[in-house]
């Protein structure tokens, strides 16, 4: 595996990135505060987690920010769910949304395993 140079590089982040700004988009008019405040804080939580771990230059506090940002993508989804009961958004906003959580949440778990096995 090719050394990375920059959070930035990490599919993972430029997932959870889309994600973020597609949240924000989709709440950016929702009048009820503290879910929309509660999901957008979760997405950021993810891109900041996986910036913050990189950024601390050790493979085990890089694991252990990757942990809390795979606990934000497991945030978001709950969140999804409500969001799509209360109405909030549409049957393929969910889907897409939950689906792109999901697959970051995966990524951030084979990430996690590669820096355990170094």
């Amino acid at each position: 595996m090719a050394a990375i140079g920059r959070f930035e590089d990490i599919l993972a982040w430029q997932k959870a990135r889309v994600l973020t700004r597609e949240i924000y988009g989709l709440f950016r008019n929702n009048k009820d505060f503290g879910f929309r405040d509660q999901i957008e804080r979760a997405s950021v939580s993810i891109m900041n987690n996986v910036a913050e771990g990189f950024e601390r230059n050790g493979d085990k506090e890089f694991r252990n920010f990757l942990f809390i940002a795979k606990g934000s993508c497991g945030e978001v989804r709950p969140m999804l769910i409500l969001a799509f009961d209360l109405g909030y958004i549409g049957q393929n906003d969910f889907q897409s949304l939950s689906e792109l959580s999901i697959e970051i949440s995966k990524m951030l778990h084979v990430f996690m395993k590669r820096l355990e096995q170094k």
